[in-house]
C-alpha cells in the first residue's frame, strides 16, 4: 500500500472513512471525496499527512472530472480509484415514484459510471490501475422489500462492472475492476435513507466499519475482482438461485400475512 495514490469517494465518513484512515497509515496518499466540507477535511485530517480533501458532488459529471484531474495534479498519478458513494431507500415497489427511481439511479449507478469513466483514460495510459465498484449483499440477493429501487440500482452497478471489466480484458489488461459487496454495516445509513429508515448501527448482525475497510484493502492488494465482505455471503447468494421461492418466503426481511 506504501506510496499508491487511492482515489475514495463518499469518504467523509463510513466505509469510506474508514479506508482512507487505514490506507493512509499503511502509508497510501489518499484523496477523499464528498460533498461535506467539515467532515471530509476532518477525515483528511486522520488519514496521512498528505492526504487531499476535495469537496464533490459524485451525482454531478463534470465535479468528477475535476476531481480526477485534481487527483492527478496533485501527485502525478492515480493507482486505486474506490466508487464508494451511494445512498438507500426505505419504500416498496408499489409505491416507488419517478423520483424515487430517478434517485437511486443517479447517487448509486451514475455516480460510479462517472468516477469509471472519469479515471478511464488515466489507467488505460498507463494500463495499469484498479477501479473499486461498492455496492451491497442487496444487488446479489434482493431481500429487502423496503430496498426495492436500491436493490434495483445495486444490481445494474453490478451489471457495469462486470461489463466494464470484460470490456477491459482485452485492451487493457493491466487494469482491475473490482466489485465489494457488504451486507449491514454499521453506519449512518439507514438513518440517511430516502424516507427515512432504522439505523443501521441498532442491527445486531452489522458489520463494524473498520472490518469492512480491511476487506476493501486486501481486494487492492490481491487485486481481486469480487469479494464479499462477511464470511457466508458467497453460501447465501448460492442458497438463493438454488431455491428462490424458499429464500424468500423464509427470509426475516419478507413481509408476513396478516
Amino acid at each position: 500500500m506504501q506510496d499508491r495514490v487511492i482515489v475514495i469517494t463518499g469518504a467523509s465518513g463510513g466505509i469510506g472513512a474508514a479506508v482512507a484512515r487505514q490506507a493512509g497509515a499503511a502509508g497510501a496518499r489518499v484523496v477523499l471525496a464528498a460533498r461535506r466540507r467539515a467532515e471530509l477535511e476532518a477525515a483528511a485530517a486522520e488519514s496521512g499527512g498528505e492526504a487531499l480533501a476535495v469537496v464533490t458532488d459524485v451525482t454531478v459529471r463534470s465535479e468528477v472530472e475535476t476531481l480526477a484531474r485534481a487527483a492527478i495534479e496533485r501527485f502525478g498519478h492515480v493507482d486505486v480509484w474506490i466508487n464508494n458513494a451511494g445512498r438507500g431507500i426505505s419504500r416498496g415497489v408499489s409505491e416507488l415514484d419517478d423520483d424515487d427511481l430517478d434517485a437511486m439511479i443517479r447517487d448509486n449507478v451514475k455516480s460510479a459510471l462517472y468516477g469509471m469513466q472519469a479515471i478511464l483514460p488515466h489507467f488505460r495510459g498507463r494500463d495499469a490501475g484498479q477501479i473499486v465498484n461498492v455496492s451491497s449483499m442487496l444487488g446479489r440477493v434482493p431481500f429487502a422489500p423496503a430496498r426495492s429501487a436500491y436493490c434495483a440500482a445495486k444490481h445494474a452497478l453490478n451489471a457495469l462492472t462486470a461489463g466494464l471489466r470484460m470490456e477491459l480484458r482485452a485492451t487493457s489488461p493491466g487494469v482491475v475492476v473490482t466489485l465489494v459487496s457488504p451486507g449491514i454495516v454499521a453506519t449512518d445509513f439507514g438513518l440517511n435513507a430516502i424516507h427515512g429508515g432504522v439505523d443501521s448501527r441498532s442491527f445486531a448482525n452489522a458489520q463494524p466499519v473498520d472490518e469492512v475497510a480491511a476487506v476493501i484493502l486486501g481486494a487492492i492488494r490481491d487485486r481481486a475482482i469480487d469479494v464479499y465482505t462477511q464470511p457466508g455471503s458467497a453460501a447465501m447468494v448460492r442458497g438463493y438461485f438454488d431455491d428462490i421461492d424458499a429464500f424468500e418466503q423464509n427470509s426475516s426481511f419478507a413481509p408476513r400475512k396478516r
